[in-house]
């Protein structure tokens, strides 16, 4: 007999029933049950075939629900999360340049006049600047 045991204890999840954890074995009951609801309310409407995409369409969701796992979110957490950052709190973006050159010179712009470069004296021949 083997027994795994995951590196992270955060990862165990404990098995009750075909290897389903109670999550995954709740939404699949769920699930069955959504699909025999759907198929005795459309039974006399709609052909077999029909009835059989039907169930599968309208359990998909439920069952998925069970086995889903995002970032260690289940589907409820991560569909609230989304909710809540896509419609509760939307952020509008915008992008402004900063040019830090075009800041420093904004006095001398002002002024209307052009910085000047620094220019070195001449020394004339008795080491004195002119």
């Amino acid at each position: 007999m083997e027994i795994k045991i995951p590196k992270e204890i955060r990862e165990y999840r404990e098995s009750i029933f075909f290897g389903l954890t109670t999550r995954q074995f709740i939404c699949s009951l769920l699930a069955l049950g959504v699909a025999v609801g759907v198929y005795f309310l459309l039974q006399p409407y709609v052909g077999t075939e029909e009835i059989g995409w039907m169930c599968i369409l309208a359990a998909a969701p439920f069952a998925a629900c069970g086995f889903f796992r995002y970032h260690g979110m289940t589907a409820e957490q991560f569909l609230w999360a989304w909710v809540k950052s896509e419609l509760l709190y939307p952020k509008k973006l915008v992008f402004r340049s900063g040019n830090v050159y075009h800041h420093a010179l904004e006095p001398a712009i002002a002024v209307g006049c052009r910085p000047q470069k620094k220019r070195k004296r001449k020394e004339n021949r008795h080491g004195k600047n002119a």
